[in-house]
């Protein structure tokens, strides 16, 4: 993707960090084995890659330009080459709940797409509701679905807040057993395919709903992460971007201390 190498070869290393790269194809593995080459470093600057397809062919078409079934044989030899070279995979399904081309998604779809990239080597699948329809009801079903043939120990959520459902619907496949969920800070990203559709569900938001929850953040010293440290990581980058964090407990937190120092000057 553009603009990888430089990103990979100027960011800090921290221990225990992952910088996994988004690879469409052979020639986007190519590039990071080349970089690796090029840039030799202890760690190295990345060991693991992701690669991706859709639970439809109509979002697969927009996205990749083929169908599902030839994007899962095109990634099969890739995804091989990856772990000779000894780097991990990752796999992600999108439109799991909803497509933008063509509605409602056929669960069974989903399933048989994240077990293809799990027979094909990847270490986890994450299952992304791209467009953020999907309700907790939807994600519980789908979810039920995707477990009959995929471990639950090797699936990850990943939800966009569109609806505003994206929190309720990381509680709901945490009941089910999954311990990864993605997210991004001030809920950056979204998807040029998937028109309408909003960031994914924003780190702020997901540590706050945890708090005081049976759910613990793996990595960290005491099982939690200092939420006023991220709201203002959050509001950095994207003022950085020339936008406003889209984080519902961001802006609340950032709202209260606004309130506090114009009292302090009272």
């Amino acid at each position: 993707m553009a603009g990888t190498a430089e990103v990979l070869a100027k960011a800090e290393r921290f221990p225990g960090v992952r910088y996994p790269v988004l690879v469409p194809n052979q020639k986007g593995l190519d590039a990071v084995t080349s970089l690796l080459a090029q840039n030799p470093a202890s760690p190295p600057l990345t060991d693991e890659i992701s690669i991706f397809t859709a639970a439809t062919d109509a979002f697969t078409r927009a996205n990749l330009n083929t169908t599902t079934a030839v994007s899962l044989e095109r990634l099969a030899p890739v995804t091989r080459a990856a772990l000779d070279q000894g780097l991990r995979v990752r796999g992600y399904v999108s439109v799991v709940i909803a497509c933008p081309y063509s509605g409602p998604v056929d669960y069974a779809r989903v399933r048989d797409v994240a077990k293809a990239l799990v027979d094909m080597g990847c270490y986890e699948v994450s299952l992304g509701d791209t467009v953020g329809m999907g309700t907790p009801a939807q994600v519980s079903e789908m979810l039920e679905e995707a477990k009959k043939s995929v471990p639950v120990e090797r699936l990850a959520g990943h939800f966009h807040d569109t609806y505003g459902t994206a929190v309720s619907n990381v509680l709901t496949v945490l009941e089910h057993g999954i311990r990864t969920i993605d997210a991004s800070i001030g809920g950056l990203g979204g998807c040029p395919y998937s028109p309408g559709a909003t960031g994914n569900v924003a780190t702020e938001d997901v540590l706050y709903a945890l708090q005081g929850s049976k759910y613990h953040v793996a990595g960290t010293k005491d099982g939690t992460i200092d939420l006023e440290q991220m709201v203002d990581i959050g509001w950095w980058i994207s003022e950085q971007l020339g936008r406003e964090s889209t984080s519902r407990a961001g802006r609340a937190i950032r709202a209260r201390r606004l309130r506090e120092q114009q009292k302090a000057k009272l």
